[in-house]
This record gives structure tokens, sequence and C-alpha cells, in this order.
């Protein structure tokens, strides 16, 4: 019997600079964010005729079962990366939640089993840090609603980094507990994230820390293209019609979107059009507030609802999520806390998902734009969770059942099987009504 082997994909290193998002001012890749000329973000550039010559579709899966069979897309520039298999998380084809909504041809790409904290911020954050160890930071840190914070807390562990983040005072416990766990300094700031946001960045220009959120941003939010190059590899290296994603800052709607038109440039997928749709809680929902008044601009809100993951308002990249959404033919759309809770509840009920409040809020705004005839029945469309509902039970715990308290007999058994029989027939004629 012979064993197949396969050469390990060669390193390379294509990040080359960083550009302004506004222009075409250039800096080196340093930690920095915002260009001194225009106050635009700034964001990395890449050799992709090196990228072409190096990398084909077997080299990646050639590469590790993580986001860094990527590498050459990512801005790192050595060969010592942070990798605690973050990535590859699976791309579930749906079929309940999609007979349910009326849909062919559904995924569902399902982070909230992400390696090691249960959310996408993992990759953002493995990326992060791999550059802020390249760069000399010791200490690392972040304004966080909460899963950023466990993400950092924990790959700063395994790395050896100092950490220290902030969270508002009023964060779920096991968001809060998720951090705690790794031992990090852990601030909760009496404010909401934006006032968060704004103190962190005093505290990196005071202590020269490396902010993974603020001036590392440019490396951070590049880990969410691997969101887009996992469901290209995984739907066969082709893209999808339509993919469904939360909106905070925008950076991951963005990055996304980067991520697929990379694979394009290079030729590891075709050129097809990819229609992008946000979803927002009502509670904060600055983008799709712009995006239905037909605005360019988005105005910052203060933050009002459940879905705390996504409760940033004034967000960094919204008015490119918008630009995307409307070139693309896409939407964004906005659902209210009832509506998250229910996005929650039929996820789960459906395909056995538990996700958290950003999760439910882009479930809901799925269904919200099926129903609006937003979404065609025939088109391959992704909808992407991006955190676990263990860290935000609070948010459904008054609106799932309770358990039967039985005694141990028979009788007793049937009994409360035939009064939750009756309860499920009862739940069903309000529905039908």
């Amino acid at each position: 019997m012979t064993t197949a082997t396969t050469t390990a994909p060669e390193f390379i290193s294509a990040c080359t600079k960083l550009v302004s998002k506004e222009g075409n001012t250039e800096y080196p890749l340093k930690a920095l964010h915002i260009c001194e000329e225009t106050f635009a973000p700034l964001e990395v550039a890449y050799d992709y005729d090196l990228i072409r010559r190096h990398v084909t579709r077997e080299t990646i899966e050639a590469g590790p079962n993580s986001i860094w069979r990527y590498r050459a897309f990512l801005p790192v520039t050595g060969k010592d990366v942070i990798d605690v298999g973050t990535g590859m998380t699976p791309l579930v084809k749906s079929h309940r939640l999609a007979r349910r909504l009326g849909l062919k041809n559904l995924y569902i790409k399902n982070d909230a089993v992400n390696m090691p904290t249960l959310s996408f911020k993992d990759r953002v954050v493995s990326v992060a840090l791999t550059r802020a160890r390249e760069l000399g930071f010791t200490t690392v840190s972040c304004a966080s609603t909460g899963n950023l914070a466990n993400s950092t807390a924990a790959i700063a562990a395994h790395a050896g980094l100092d950490c220290c983040v902030f969270i508002p005072a009023d964060l779920e416990a096991g968001k809060v507990l998720g951090t705690l766990i790794y031992n990090p300094t852990l601030m909760a700031v009496k404010g909401n994230y934006d006032q968060v946001n704004r103190l962190c960045c005093e505290v990196g220009n005071s202590y020269g820390w490396g902010f993974v959120n603020i001036n590392l941003r440019p490396y951070y939010s590049e880990g969410s293209k691997t969101l887009g190059f996992e469901v290209a590899e995984q739907l066969g290296w082709k893209l999808p019609d339509h993919i469904v994603a939360p909106l905070a800052s925008g950076s991951l709607f963005t990055k996304i979107h980067k991520g697929f038109q990379e694979f394009i440039k290079v030729g590891l997928v075709d050129d097809k059009p990819v229609r992008f749709s946000g979803a927002q809680a009502e509670g904060c929902s600055p983008i799709a507030t712009a995006f239905q008044e037909g605005r360019d601009f988005v105005k910052p809100v203060k933050p009002n609802t459940i879905a705390k993951s996504i409760a940033i308002g004034n967000p960094a990249d919204g008015v490119y999520a918008l630009d995307i959404a409307r070139k693309t033919n896409g939407n964004i759309e906005s659902v209210n806390d009832a509506e998250i809770i229910e996005g929650i509840k039929l996820l789960a009920e459906t395909e056995g998902i538990f996700t958290e409040t950003a999760g439910g809020t882009t479930v809901a705004v799925l269904k919200k734009l099926v129903e609006a005839g937003k979404i065609d029945p025939e088109e391959t469309t992704v909808v992407y969770i991006t955190g676990n509902g263990l860290k935000t039970q609070e948010a459904v715990q008054s609106h799932v059942g309770e358990p039967l308290t039985i005694d141990a007999n028979l009788d007793s058994f049937e009994r409360a099987l035939e009064r939750s029989r009756t309860l499920e027939r009862l739940e069903w004629q309000q529905v039908l009504v």
C-alpha cells in the first residue's frame, strides 16, 4: 500500500505597503491605521503578480487546516505565525431552514464553532497578533463588545503576550467570563462601545501598546477575508450568488468582498457578480438607515439593542459597506430585538445551530429579505453566522420553555409527555391562526 504525499506550500510574503482608502497615499507596513492627509482608513496592499506565480488551488489545499492556508493573502512577513486552529469552519448546506424560507440553495457559514473562542474574531486576532509580534509589541489590547476581548485574551495567552482589554461594563456574563478565564487585565468601562474605543485611542497613544482594532487595524481586518476565501473553496472554487452578513463597524462586510475580489485577481475563481446584503439591529442601525434613506454618509447613533456584539454607533467602515451593497445590487436591512430572538430560535430549531444575537440578527434579516422578494429562491445564498449562542444566553433565557420535572416512574413520564404534546398542538394552532 502506498501513501500519497503533497509538497508543503512555499512561503511567500506578498504584502507590500499600506495605502489610504481615499487617494493613493502610501505608508510603510508599520502600526498605522489612519492616513495623515485624508484621515481615511489605511489598507494593506499586495503584490498579486507574486501570488499568482506561487499560489494555486493545490498549494492552498496542501496547507494547514486553518486560515493560514491563505497565508500569501495575509499581512505577515515571516514564517512564525500564531496558528491555534482558527478557520475552516463548516459551510453547512441548509435543508430545513431553507425549506422554511422557500430557498433552494442556502448555505450557513458557521463560525459559531470557530477556534478557540467560538466567533469569527479568532480570525482577525490571529492575524493581528502575529503582525503585532513581528512589529515588536509585547503588550496587546483591544476595545471590544465581547467577542474580540475573548479572542484577544485567549490568543495572547497562547502566544505569551501581555494583554489588557477594554469592554463596556454592561456586557453579557458569558462574554465577561470568556475573557477573564485567560487571566488578562480586563477593564470594564462605564459607557458604550464608542466611548470605550475613544478611551483606547488615548491609552494607545500614551502607552504604545498594540491595539488590534486601532493601530493594528489594517492587519487585523485582513483576517476577515478568510471568510470569503473559505466559502469560495468550500463551494468547489466558485463564488456564491448572494451573501448576507452582520454589520457592526462594516469591516467584515468589506473584507469578505475584498477576499472574493482577490481570488478573482489571481485566477483562483471565475469572475461573477455577487450580491452583498447586510444585517443590523434597529437599536443600532446607522448603516441600514443610511442605505434606506439613500445617503452616502453614516450618522452616528447611540446603541440600544440586545445585539451588543454589533452595537457600534459610529461604524468606521460604514460608508464602504454602503458602497458595496449598492454597487452589487444588495440590501441593508434592520430588525427589532423580538425578531432577533426569533432568528436565534429559528436557526436553532431548524439547523441545530445556536447563535448569539448577531447571528439572530442576520437570520432575521435573511427572512425579511426573502419575504420582501429581495432574494431569488434559486440563488446560491450564504448566510454568515459569526458567534456562539452560549455567549448571550440572557437574550433568550425567558423566551424558551422549561424542563418537565417528573417522578422516576413511567406513569409520571407519560402524563408529562401528553402535556407536552398538547402544548405543541396548541402552539401550532396559534401559528396557523
